[in-house]
């Protein structure tokens, strides 16, 4: 089977394997130092101390990766599970007659746990060459002679045992990892979940932050009126109270859920003059381009005071392009209004009776 995907669990994985490969490591070690020392100082075959030798220095190999946790690379899990096998194949074949699957054979309950350590991470692998080490096994015991039924049942009991343990911590190793991917998906998704409350309180608490801006202009031209001591029929008093009112107008649409933000809002300016008898033209050229929230809150503030202080006519033109976007109000005000604020630049003039602005930003 292939390296692990690259999925969000990757990393999980990673962990995991690295983890049971380094207690694989010592089971091993001590293992091969327990099951072969003992058959080999009874029976010192060469063949026999070379064959032990060989998964040795797998094990030793394999701990210059395991010991930094990372994961063997393919040669070397490959390569070292055919080098086991062959030595488990030699060390069989020189074993003592009717020893096989006794404690002589130690290389059946030895070479299992080299398999684990190589190919943990690739089941399919690691079942073929589990399989392929018992049939070596099965069938060199089979050529050595025909077996009696002590020997079979001898035999059967080994195999099962053996088989068993391994393929114990095999199940184990997925139900960790699965339980490890588990935890992580649940604490992901409280993550997401703490990141998703934290966006909402700053959008509510931007969005209150927003409101108390505007009310805490339009409150005192409120309490002025109530108290008489603005009188509304009075050109100033009416600006104010129309600019107030196209500030809430804006502030209202900023929230709104629309494909282009900036147009709506500046629309939303041009429909509160309308309704106080303006005659007003909008023109929109240029495709549109990410405008954040308080850039768009300086290009239209101007457009905002503009439209307020228009008598009966106003023309506003929204220009976008790749490296700026630029608002102007032609209106029939006869004051200047506006001022930079931030990143936006600002121009007003009045020629006559008429006032033009224009406020720029520039994407870069």
């Amino acid at each position: 089977m292939a390296e692990p995907r690259g999925t969000d669990g990757t990393e999980v994985e990673r962990h995991v394997f690295a983890t049971l490969r380094l207690v694989l490591l010592g089971v091993t070690a001590v293992v091969q130092a327990s099951l072969g020392v003992g058959p080999l100082l009874g029976h010192p075959h060469p063949a026999a101390r070379v064959a032990f030798a060989v998964p040795l220095l797998v094990v030793l190999l394999c701990g210059v990766w395991v010991v930094r946790r990372r994961p063997l690379p393919v040669p070397v899990a490959v390569g070292g599970a055919v080098a086991v096998l062959a030595a488990s194949a030699v060390a069989t074949a020189v074993l003592p007659p009717q020893a096989h699957f006794g404690p002589a054979h130690w290389s059946y309950g030895l070479v299992g746990w080299h398999l684990l350590l190589l190919l943990l991470d690739r089941v399919p692998a690691l079942l073929a060459a589990q399989g392929a080490h018992l049939l070596l096994s099965v069938g060199q015991w089979l050529l050595a002679g025909a077996p009696d039924r002590a020997e079979i049942g001898n035999a059967g009991v080994v195999v099962l045992s053996v088989t068993s343990f391994q393929a114990g911590v095999l199940v184990m190793s997925r139900f960790m990892l699965r339980t490890a991917r588990q935890a992580a998906e649940v604490a992901a998704e409280r993550e997401r979940a703490a990141t998703r409350a934290a966006l909402a309180e700053q959008w509510g608490q931007d969005l209150r932050t927003g409101f108390a801006g505007q009310l805490g202009t339009t409150l005192p031209l409120l309490a002025d009126l109530a108290d008489g001591v603005l009188d509304p029929r009075d050109e100033g008093t009416r600006r104010r109270c129309a600019l107030a009112a196209t500030q809430l107008r804006r502030l209202f649409a900023e929230n709104d859920d629309v494909p282009d933000p900036l147009v709506h809002e500046v629309t939303a300016c041009v429909h509160v003059a309308e309704r106080r008898g303006v005659d007003v033209s909008l023109a929109v050229s240029g495709a549109p381009v990410p405008v954040p929230t308080d850039v768009r809150r300086e290009l239209t503030g101007p457009v905002a005071e503009a439209l307020s202080a228009a008598r009966a006519r106003a023309r506003v033109s929204l220009l976008r392009t790749a490296d700026e976007v630029r608002v102007a109000v032609v209106a029939d005000a006869g004051v200047e209004v506006g001022t930079a604020t931030g990143r936006v630049e600002v121009e007003c003039g009045t020629y006559g009776r008429h006032t033009r602005m224009e406020a720029r930003w520039r994407t870069s």
